[in-house]
């Protein structure tokens, strides 16, 4: 049995990835959407994540409770250890990723397909405002890093989220199918 894909989703902050994986998740149910533990209180909203302390995801990576782990923007992300059982098992499996992961994801994980999410710096500038979280140097700052490249030797499709919604979603359902051979 061939090991199943793990489509590590990236973007730049504002880019949309919730949105964007919410919908490719409704329109491919067979994908399993991973849910991060993050280090943030549960209340800040996004993604559907599991909100530990750090103590507590200190003893969770100490115990094995993760496939891979690592630290972005002042936050600590890990991604289930079930996801690499469902890989090994050939499922397809969705996770909201930082670039930062990336290259320690390709070692660990044989069939990585990165999905990165992108947005012109206007519409990314006005995402960020709209919703409230950052201040206008935060969002300079968040601006600035979108424009660092994805590490190299990756397999990455590259999908833009400055439409409508429905119509990214649409497109990246048409990328993600799996190639025959």
């Amino acid at each position: 049995m061939t090991s199943g894909r793990l489509i590590a989703v990236v973007g730049a902050s504002g880019v949309g990835k919730d949105s964007v994986l919410a919908g490719i998740h409704a329109a491919m149910p067979h994908l399993h959407l991973a849910q991060r533990v993050i280090t943030r209180a549960p209340e800040l909203g996004g993604e559907d994540y599991v909100a530990v302390s750090v103590p507590e995801f200190d003893t969770m990576a100490e115990k094995g409770a993760f496939a891979m782990h690592w630290r972005a923007h002042g936050l600590r992300y890990g991604v289930p250890i079930a996801v690499k059982k469902r890989l090994e098992d050939g499922e397809d499996c969705l996770a909201n990723f930082s670039r930062k992961a990336l290259a320690q994801a390709n070692e660990l994980f044989p069939h990585l397909l990165v999905l990165n999410i992108t947005a012109q710096p206007e519409t990314l500038a006005r995402r960020l405002a709209e919703r409230g979280r950052e201040s206008e140097s935060e969002i300079a700052k968040r601006l600035a890093e979108a424009e660092k490249p994805l590490p190299e030797n990756l397999e990455v499709i590259h999908l833009s989220n400055d439409g409508p919604l429905e119509e990214t979603i649409e497109h990246a359902v048409t990328l993600l199918q799996p190639v025959s051979v």
